[in-house]
């Protein structure tokens, strides 16, 4: 059996109560909350103008029944709630009116406010339509709800089909598959209904029901409590920009008490001292973002639920609320990721200083903050942003952050190499470009190293990775290296037994690696000493031990030296005074004048040198 559409299911072959309507065809009128039970998807016929108008008709006839008698069986029963039956009787009236507004095109309205506008523009058009004179639906083109044939006859109705007498408009979409009323004209409900409200009614003897909706508080029936409104000053229910004067002093109460709420929690918060954990400094960072989406949460319900704000305003703080929900959203999902990594770095494997912690909290962060950023792209879809805009605007600001902050890259980068490559870690003593010293921490920009005179040395990422670094920590051994000068007074076989008697000691050293490498030998005349070069292995790669035994071993080294009559060289000059003897004599001889010659230009003789 087929599912029928539920504009053919709701209409009465008897109906009168609408002129322009026909007999609904074969289909018996049955139980519409049964029907609806069994088939809660169904949707409206819109396969044609004639059915998509004939089902919304149909639909709020049955809609409008349904809610005018649960309204009056409240107000006369004098109960302070609605009963579960009268409960069940509107879901189904929001139901039927959901229905209803698949007839229309809605795609311009923002989704976070589709919802309640969707409400109004029913009820708007209800009322619009129950004001004008509607043609006998036999004259308008196609067939019944629910007796259209979907594949035959298709190419005889037309693209657009319009009310006569009025700017109301039925477009085809989806290959004339479905007929809606157009967004232009959807644009132009709320201020036809503001046109056409003054006039009587032509097929509705009942009251304005989009009146009584946007005028009284409550989810289509007023509560209990709209007695003392009713009771009060006449003021209070005068109309303003589309809302009464109670429903805009509930709207400013209701924003008062949730910034106050706001700012006395984050006071308080300012005012409580400060955990000592990181962990429990980041527990209380989520507090504030809970406490905010909550009383979002509250507020609008409040307004849209009871306070009942709609329109222009109820837009705004759809859209308002939103933006706001979605941001703090995102902004707990990165706090949450920052708790998640504090519960990690408590991990005592984990140094709080080293290169893996530094990495795990940036990963940490990067993924908090890719995170953040999609679902702000999700709510921005939620006021009406396109998502490829939101996320052509994402690439194009995130190209813009990353050329800004290039060398922040690349020093992250350069610590991701260090780490990759692992040249160093913290607690390891290195030499690099001229430096020394002990790392002490690693972060994501620069590598900080404690020099031996406890200076300390701030290295970007980025340049440490490219500078030649020798990590002394990693060393297996440590190499002994040193070159003794001795006297120039020290006779050959003094040389020779020094030379023995080190070699002896260093063998029989334990922490000496003699059957790796082991080097005494005499190697030059220097300048002032006679030089013996000392070569080997320590076995140990701790620095401090190395240094004791370093110092064990030179010790020994002198006392050998002192015990064979001989000593260590120092810097010295040697000053030997000798005398002059003079230039040597030269012997001049006789040179016959020339003739004609002046006697001024002849040479004279030379003097004999004195000695």
């Amino acid at each position: 059996m087929a599912v029928q559409p539920i504009g053919q299911v709701v209409g009465a072959a008897d109906d009168s109560s609408l002129e322009a309507a026909e007999p609904a065809g074969t289909v018996t009128k049955i139980d519409i909350q049964s029907y609806l039970r069994d088939y809660p998807i169904v949707p409206p016929d819109t396969s044609s103008p004639r059915a998509a108008l004939g089902s919304y008709l149909a639909i709020m006839r049955e809609a409008s029944s349904i809610w005018m008698r649960v309204a009056k069986d409240f107000q006369e029963s004098k109960e302070p709630r609605l009963s579960e039956e009268q409960e069940r009787d509107l879901a189904l009236v929001r139901l039927l009116i959901a229905k209803a507004s698949q007839i229309f095109d809605l795609g311009d309205i923002a989704e976070t406010a589709r919802e309640s506008a969707s409400i109004e523009i029913v009820l708007q058009f209800q009322e619009i339509l129950d004001r004008i004179h509607l043609p006998k639906l036999s004259t308008v083109p196609g067939e019944s709800a629910g007796s259209f044939d979907y594949h035959k006859n298709r190419d005889s109705l037309p693209d657009r089909w319009t009310i006569p007498g009025t700017d109301i408009e039925f477009a085809a979409s989806e290959g004339k598959g479905s007929y809606l009323v157009t967004r232009e004209t959807v644009d132009r409900i709320a201020d036809n209904y503001e046109l056409i409200k003054q006039f009587p009614a032509r097929s509705d003897t009942g009251l304005d029901l989009y009146k009584y909706y946007i005028y009284t508080p409550g989810n289509l029936v007023a509560p209990r409590w709209y007695d003392l409104i009713l009771a009060g000053p006449p003021w209070l229910r005068t109309e303003f920009m589309s809302q009464t004067y109670w429903q805009w002093i509930a709207l400013a109460l209701l924003s008062v008490m949730a910034v106050t709420l706001l700012m006395l929690v984050h006071r308080w918060n300012r005012w409580r001292a400060v955990p000592t954990s990181d962990f429990r400094r980041q527990m209380r960072r989520l507090q504030f973002p809970l406490l905010f989406m909550g009383t979002l949460a509250s507020f609008r319900y409040l307004v849209e639920q009871e306070v009942n704000i709609t329109g222009a305003p109820m837009v705004v703080i759809s859209t308002v609320t939103t933006v706001l929900m979605w941001t703090t959203m995102a902004w707990l999902i990165y706090q949450t990721i920052e708790l998640i990594a504090s519960w990690v770095m408590k991990n005592p494997a984990v140094s709080a200083e080293s290169l893996d912690s530094s990495l795990l909290r940036t990963a940490f962060r990067a993924f908090g903050f890719t995170l953040s950023v999609v679902v702000m792209g999700y709510g921005a879809t939620r006021i009406g942003i396109p998502i490829y805009g939101v996320i052509a605007g994402l690439g194009v600001g995130g190209l813009a952050v990353a050329l800004a902050a290039q060398p922040t890259l690349e020093n992250l980068i350069g610590g991701i190499i260090l780490y990759a490559d692992r040249m160093v870690r913290v607690g390891e003593y290195c030499e690099f470009e001229g430096m020394s010293g002990t790392v002490e921490a690693i972060g994501i920009r620069s590598t900080r190293i404690r020099a031996l005179d406890r200076s300390l040395i701030t290295v970007s990422n980025s340049d440490l990775a490219k500078f030649k670094i020798v990590n002394m920590s990693r060393r297996d051994r440590s190499l002994f290296m040193h070159t003794i000068g001795l006297r120039y007074e020290t006779s050959p076989e003094a040389m020779e037994r020094i030379i023995e008697q080190i070699r002896d000691y260093m063998v029989e050293h334990p922490k000496v690696l003699d059957q790796v490498v082991l080097r005494v030998t005499f190697v030059a005349y220097g300048d002032y000493s006679l030089d013996v070069s000392i070569y080997t292995l320590i076995g140990t790669s701790d620095r401090n031990q190395f240094m004791a035994i370093q110092q064990e071993l030179l010790f020994e080294v002198g006392r050998i030296v002192q015990a064979n009559g001989s000593d260590f060289a120092f810097p010295s000059n040697v000053t030997y005074l000798g005398r002059d003897g003079g230039l040597p004599e030269i012997e001049v001889k006789d040179q016959v004048q020339p003739a004609g010659g002046d006697l001024s230009q002849q040479p004279k003789e030379a003097a004999a040198p004195v000695a």
